[in-house]
């Protein structure tokens, strides 16, 4: 199993990707894609391309985003919503499935507690992926929701096995 993690930003969105193989877990890759200051909407045409090379490169089994958390900035949340709209999409146009877990889940996976700063997030995908070089922030953040798809995906599995002998 392969997840491209994506931590969707209006200026900078982080990637990774890690693959499953039994119970070892690896980072192939990780990285930013800069929109720059362009016009909104040439970013998100930008981000829909570069989201599409993401996939015909990495080939993943499943696109992870993290789930939206609104504080008290409603005009960012506005442009995050547009901006994970696009990945949405790509992933859905490419057939692909999308899972979407909580920031505390996503720093769980990763650090072993829900309220890790970035500095956290980003030692702790260091030291369980055994990366050489901390990756930046937002790739860190990228490989924590792949991670979490990865280490929840088999406990899903397992229950909807369960639900459906239960229900024969």
């Amino acid at each position: 199993m392969r997840a491209l993690g994506i931590d969707p930003g209006s200026r900078v969105t982080g990637w990774g990707v890690v693959e499953r193989t039994g119970s070892s877990l690896r980072s192939l890759g990780s990285g930013t894609i800069r929109l720059g200051a362009d016009a909104l909407p040439d970013r998100l045409a930008r981000l829909l391309v570069e989201c599409g090379r993401l996939l015909d490169a990495w080939r993943p089994t499943a696109v992870v985003v993290e789930r939206n958390f609104v504080s008290q900035n409603v005009q960012s949340a506005f442009r995050l919503g547009e901006v994970r709209g696009v990945v949405l999409a790509c992933a859905a146009s490419a057939g692909l499935p999308v899972a979407e877990y909580s920031p505390a889940a996503v720093k769980l996976a990763a650090v072993g507690h829900g309220r890790a700063d970035k500095e956290s997030v980003i030692r702790g995908v260091t030291a369980v992926l055994r990366l050489a070089v901390p990756p930046p922030s937002d790739a860190a953040d990228a490989l924590a929701v792949a991670l979490c798809h990865l280490q929840q995906a088999p406990l899903d599995a397992a229950l909807a096995r369960a639900l459906r002998a239960a229900r024969r």
